[in-house]
C-alpha cells in the first residue's frame, strides 16, 4: 500500500498545489470531440497544472491491431514526465484531475502505477469539486521542468487478445466489461464497428463506482460492490480501448483489490479480429477466432 492515498479532495489539493513535490496533472478529454480538453485546460485549470492529452500522450499510434487507444511507446511517454517534473528518487507527488468521474484521470493513474510510480492520486471530484470550492482557476503555463523518471514495468498487469482468448473461460478466471449495459449487450455501439462483448465476460459498468457529481463512492460502499469477485481468481478487466477499464481497477484498489490485470485493447482490438473474418454481432457466440487468429 502506497504512502500516498489514492484519493484526494480539494481541500488537501489547495493547501499542496504549491509545493515544490507535488506536481498536478489536467487530463480532461471529450472522445465525441478530442480538442474539447485542451480548449478547456487553456481557458482554466490548477494553477501550475500541467496537461496531457489521451490521444497525443496517454497512447501510442493506432495501428490495425491493438485498439483505439494503445498504451503509448514507453521511453516517450516517460521523456514527457521529465518535462513536468516528476521524479522517481524523492518522490514526486503526482494529483491527476478530469471533468469526466475518473474517466481520464485513471487511464493516467495507472500508467504511472504501471510504471512503478505509486505516489500518485486522483483528485476526488475532478476539476468541479475544485471549482465548487472556491478556489480559482489559472491560464498560465507551468515551465517545462527536468525531471528523473526511471521506469519499472509492472509487465504482468497486461494480457492481450491472445491469452484472453486462451484463458478466458478457464476455471477462477472472471473477465470484466466496463462498458454502458447497452454497448454489452450489443444493443448499440457509438464507437466500434461491431457490437456486442466478448463471451463469458460479465459486466460492470464504470460509472457506477462514482456518484453522478463525479465523487467516487466510499471504501465501504466499493467494496461491497466488488464483493463477488475472489482476489484470488485471474480477473482480466477491459472497456472499449483500455481508459474507462482504469476506473473499475482505481474502484478496486480503493476497495482493498489487488491490481488484476489490464486487456488494454479491449472491444475495439477484440471486434477489429471479427471484422477481419467478416463476424457479425449475430456470430459473436459461435466462437469466431482461431487460435492463429
Amino acid at each position: 500500500m502506497p504512502q500516498f492515498p489514492y484519493l484526494v479532495d480539494a481541500q488537501w489539493l489547495s493547501q499542496h498545489v504549491d509545493d515544490p513535490g507535488v506536481v498536478v496533472i489536467d487530463v480532461r478529454f471529450s472522445l465525441a470531440n478530442p480538442e474539447l480538453g485542451r480548449s478547456q485546460y487553456q481557458a482554466g485549470h490548477i494553477p501550475g497544472a500541467y496537461y496531457l492529452d489521451l490521444n497525443e500522450d496517454l497512447s501510442g499510434t493506432v495501428k490495425q491491431h491493438g485498439g483505439r487507444h494503445p498504451l503509448p511507446d514507453w521511453p516517450v511517454f516517460v521523456e514527457k514526465l521529465n518535462q513536468i517534473g516528476i521524479n522517481s528518487a524523492l518522490p514526486t507527488r503526482v494529483v491527476i484531475y478530469d471533468g469526466s468521474r475518473f474517466a481520464f484521470a485513471s487511464r493516467l493513474w495507472w500508467m504511472l502505477r504501471y510504471l512503478g510510480h505509486e505516489e500518485v492520486a486522483i483528485l476526488d471530484g475532478g476539476i468541479q469539486a475544485w471549482e465548487s470550492a472556491g478556489r480559482s482557476l489559472s491560464k498560465d503555463l507551468p515551465a517545462q521542468q527536468k525531471g528523473s523518471f526511471e521506469p519499472r514495468l509492472q509487465k504482468d498487469w497486461t494480457v492481450d487478445i491472445r491469452t484472453v482468448r486462451q484463458r478466458k473461460d478457464g476455471l477462477g478466471v472472471t473477465v470484466v466489461d466496463a462498458r454502458s449495459p447497452e454497448r454489452f449487450r450489443g444493443e448499440v455501439e457509438p464507437i466500434d464497428p461491431i457490437a456486442g462483448s466478448i463471451p463469458g465476460a460479465i459486466n460492470a459498468f464504470w460509472q457506477n463506482v462514482s456518484t453522478a457529481e463525479g465523487y467516487l463512492k466510499s471504501a465501504d460502499a466499493l467494496a461491497g460492490h466488488w464483493s463477488e469477485l475472489n482476489p484470488m481468481d485471474n480477473i482480466v478487466v477491459y472497456c472499449g480501448s483500455g481508459v474507462t477499464a482504469c476506473v473499475n481497477l482505481f474502484s478496486m484498489a480503493v476497495a482493498g483489490h489487488p491490481m488484476y490485470k489490464l486487456y488494454p485493447g479491449g472491444w475495439s482490438d477484440w471486434c477489429a479480429y471479427l471484422e477481419e473474418k467478416g463476424i457479425g454481432q449475430n456470430d459473436l457466440e459461435l466462437g469466431g477466432l482461431g487460435d492463429n487468429s
